[in-house]
Parts: structure tokens; C-alpha cells; sequence
């Protein structure tokens, strides 16, 4: 296995500048990549070439990709016509190809949608390439009742480039490994929870959770529209929000969320927070019960020295803060979620299913029958489908949901909202997904950010978790930090 990384890495490298220009391709961002339109030494179709050439020579080993859009060479050239012809740039997404993410469950296969979704039009209006999907855990991993560690009947497994024996976490997988080894641009990801706040530190990746309807869930396979948001996955935090900007706003399929969300959208949007001062004045809390790594470990070491960093930097500190009932909250049944959610999930995929134009499947019962039909091709007797099943037998939405529905909010009001306000902070610092279930239950954005490597070579990250509608400041902390540290490294392959 080791000679195969040696070559796999030596494609990277052989890959990375295009001698006749000049333009280096590995790790460019969405503002080198306008720079290289700018000056002549890229164009789209350049740059969709090395991005398909790259998914073609690693993806039999990543399995991040499910499928790549036969029409992206066509959209590339398009945008390249509209910048030399007519001198036309419809925003920084113009001409920069972008991956999606899918269900990658095989009864969906040959599914057929009305329309894009929300996301993914707005994408287009920006120029966007879409360039193809990307692979993540069966039904965002809710399908089993253990973890599916990246594994769909559509896409295979997917690996971490990092250390290919390491779970490379989802349910975003695929977005996320995309991202880190360049395979496209940007990404985009999905999370009710942790989908884009795990598979992002997993693989030293930035990852942007937003204000649940910040971004429009139209067209988005759904488990709760309580939860659920859509958010960029990229190996900068510019570069994700520069994605951010192109993809939230009001969108009339998604109107009551998004509608209500729009008030939290500045004026000029999100890249004026990109700001290397951005932790002066900040008021961070570290809650109890997240940072309990063993001494001398260098994921100990090295959170000591980034908030050691952040205090350099201007922001202030407030340690020993506790969350109210943080272990109710993190266990999926003490906290109403196993009893929301599969009622909630079986309601919402039956009205998806219903809603596409065409689909072999219609319902959540068949989708069972389907996994039943296929044993082997969807792994049965490895993976189950546990959760599936327990969310066919509910229902509807009744008093038990309603009263599930209502502790998750209170238990988040109660909580992390609680001692945010109560200690006037702009956010709460915790390591990698810890937090996510803290994040989860009332719609709450994190940011994650690439902060290290542990002995393994596994990466690991700092999150910056805020109120509803705090993502200005979380992104000024977020880019401070980023280039206060500039901790992110491309994956070399480690076995």
C-alpha cells in the first residue's frame, strides 16, 4: 500500500502547474483562480480538465465522487466565452467548478428531479462549473444503527487520504475528501448533525455550518427542516465564504426558513469579514467536557498553544463555563432527537420522493423493499437498516414528537444559548464535531477550521460555535486564526 501512495502522490505533483502557463493547480483558491483568468495563465476549461483528470486517477481509491456532470467541459468553455468575448464575470464563482452532495443509495439511481435545487441554481447564476457529486454515508448516514464510516451501495467506501485506516466521518464525506485532495475547487456539504462540522476536520478541511435557513434545503433529500442546512466545504476559510455568498438568501420553495433567515444576511455579505484582526475585542467561551485530551498529546499541546494564540491576538478568553444537561444533550435518545427524528425524516423523504419526476421508489417502504431485494449490492447483513425501519414504523407527528420537538429547543435555549448571553460571548471554542449535537437542535452555525495533527497524522480542527445569525463574527474569528496559524497541510498518504 505504501508504493501506491508514493504514486498517487507523485500524480499530484506531476499534476500541479501547467508548464505551457504557468498556473498552479494544487490547493489554488477562488482568488488565484481569478488571478490566473485575469492574467491568461488559466481558463475554465484548463481548470475543469485538471480537476476531472485528478477524480479519474484518485477516486478509484477515495470513492469521493459518485458521478461527474457529462455537461461540465461544455460549462467551462461557456464561461470562458462570456470572459474573453464579452468581458462578462458574473461574480467570483464564475467559471470555478463545484462539487454537490447526493444520497448515494442505488434505489434512487436513474431518480429524475424537477427542477435544481436551491443551492444549486443559485450556484448556476453565479457561473458556477457543477462539476459532478460526491459520495457520503447511505442516506446521511441515517440508515444503521452504526456508523456507516463514509460507505454507500452507490459510491463505496469512501477513504481519508490522511491515514486510509481512519474513519473519514460524514455524512459530507465525500465533499470533504474532495476538497482536501483537489479534486474540485470548492464543495458543498449537508449537515443535520455533524455532517459537514465531522467530515470537515476529519480531512483538514474548512467547513461552514450555517443559521439553518441561511441556505435554501429546496431539493435537498431531507431528514428535518428543523436542522437541516447546506454549507461549504473548502481548503480556505475565504474560499468558503466567498462560496457562502453565492449560495444564501430567500428562496420561495424554501420560503418560511429562508425568509426568516434573510434578516441575518449583512449588507455587502460575508467576505467583508474576512478580517487578520478579527479575534480583537472577541469574547470566546470554552465549555466544560469538550477538551479532556490525555497530557503531553499533540492534540493537547496544540489546543493549549492555539488559545495561548487566540489571547495574542486580542480575544479573551472564558474558561469553566458549563452547559446545562450537556449529557442529555449529547445522547441522541435522553434528548428527544431518536424520537423527532425518524417521524420527522419519514414524513419529509415521502413528500421528496413524491415531489421528482420520476424515481423508481416513491416512499420510505419501498426504499426498505428495494434494501431487501438487494441485500449484497446495499449491505445488509454488514450495515442494517435499522434506523429506516424504526422511522417507517412511526406514524406522523404526534404528542410524543411534539414533546420530543419541544425538549430539543428548550434543551438548546437552556443551554449553550443560555451561557452564550449570559457571558456576552461571540462564540464557543470546542474541538472538531464535539459540539455538534450542541450546535444542532435549534438551528445554531459553526465554523471549523484545520488546527493540527496527531500522532497518526490524523487532522483535527477548532470550531467556532454561535447564536443564529452570528456568522459575521464567527468568520472574522475563523479567518483570524486560519492565518494566524495557517495549520493546513495537503494530505500525503499515510496507511
Amino acid at each position: 500500500m505504501a508504493r501506491i501512495g508514493v504514486l498517487l502522490v507523485a500524480m499530484v505533483v506531476a499534476l500541479a502547474t501547467d508548464a505551457s502557463s504557468g498556473f498552479v493547480f494544487e490547493e489554488a483558491t477562488i482568488d488565484s483562480i481569478h488571478q490566473g483568468f485575469n492574467n491568461g495563465s488559466l481558463t475554465s476549461t484548463a481548470l475543469v480538465r485538471f480537476y476531472l483528470d485528478q477524480i479519474s486517477r484518485l477516486n478509484p481509491l477515495l470513492r469521493a465522487v459518485i458521478e461527474v456532470n457529462p455537461d461540465a467541459m461544455r460549462q467551462a468553455a461557456r464561461a470562458d466565452t462570456e470572459r474573453s468575448a464579452f468581458g462578462r464575470r458574473r461574480g467570483l464563482l464564475h467559471g470555478v467548478p463545484v462539487l454537490n452532495t447526493t444520497a448515494g443509495s442505488l434505489a434512487l439511481l436513474g431518480s429524475l428531479v424537477r427542477r435544481d435545487a436551491g443551492v444549486v441554481a443559485r450556484l448556476r447564476r453565479a457561473g458556477a462549473v457543477v462539476l459532478g457529486k460526491t459520495n457520503l454515508p447511505e442516506w446521511a448516514n441515517f440508515r444503521s444503527a452504526r456508523s456507516l464510516r463514509g460507505w454507500s451501495a452507490r459510491g463505496g467506501q469512501a477513504r481519508n487520504l490522511y491515514n486510509l485506516s481512519t474513519d473519514p466521518c460524514g455524512s459530507s464525506t465525500g465533499s470533504a475528501i474532495a476538497a482536501a485532495t483537489n479534486l474540485a475547487a470548492v464543495t458543498l456539504g449537508t449537515e443535520t448533525t455533524a455532517s459537514i462540522l465531522c467530515p470537515a476536520p476529519a480531512n483538514s478541511v474548512v467547513g461552514i455550518k450555517p443559521t439553518v435557513g441561511l441556505t435554501s434545503r429546496s431539493g435537498v433529500i431531507p431528514l428535518t427542516p428543523r436542522q437541516d442546512t447546506v454549507g461549504p466545504i473548502c481548503r480556505t476559510v475565504a474560499d468558503a465564504v466567498h462560496l457562502l455568498d453565492a449560495i444564501v438568501g430567500y428562496d420561495p420553495l424554501d420560503a418560511a426558513a429562508t425568509r426568516a433567515a434573510s434578516i441575518y444576511i449583512p449588507p455587502n455579505g460575508y467576505k467583508q469579514f474576512l478580517r487578520n484582526d478579527g479575534l480583537i475585542h472577541k469574547r470566546i467561551g470554552i465549555p466544560n467536557g469538550f477538551f479532556d485530551f490525555p497530557n503531553g498529546t499533540l492534540r493537547q499541546i496544540a489546543y493549549k498553544q492555539h488559545t495561548d494564540t487566540m489571547r495574542q491576538h486580542g480575544a479573551t478568553l472564558i474558561e469553566n463555563l458549563d452547559i446545562a444537561n450537556l449529557s442529555v444533550i449529547q445522547d441522541v435518545t435522553k434528548s428527544g432527537l431518536l424520537t423527532a427524528l425518524p417521524a420527522e425524516f419519514k414524513l419529509n423523504l415521502n413528500n421528496y420522493l413524491s415531489n421528482l419526476s420520476y424515481s423508481p421508489v416513491r416512499s420510505l417502504a419501498e426504499i426498505i423493499a428495494f434494501n431487501n431485494a438487494h441485500p449484497v449490492e446495499e449491505g445488509l447483513e454488514q450495515y442494517g437498516q435499522q434506523l429506516l425501519l424504526l422511522s417507517e414504523n412511526t406514524t406522523g407527528i404526534g404528542s410524543k414528537e411534539r414533546d420530543a420537538i419541544r425538549q430539543l429547543e428548550e434543551l438548546s435555549a437552556n443551554g449553550v444559548e443560555k451561557v452564550m448571553k449570559e457571558h456576552q460571548l461571540d462564540a464557543i471554542l470546542t474541538p472538531d464535531s464535539r459540539a455538534a449535537t450542541v450546535l444542532a437542535y435549534n438551528g445554531l452555525p459553526g465554523i471549523v477550521v484545520p488546527a493540527g495533527y496527531d500522532e497518526q497524522g490524523v487532522p483535527f480542527s477548532v470550531c467556532f460555535g454561535g447564536l443564529q445569525g452570528y456568522e459575521p463574527r464567527l468568520i472574522e474569528m475563523a479567518y483570524a486564526f486560519e492565518q494566524a496559524t495557517k495549520l493546513r497541510r495537503p494530505p500525503m498518504f499515510k496507511n
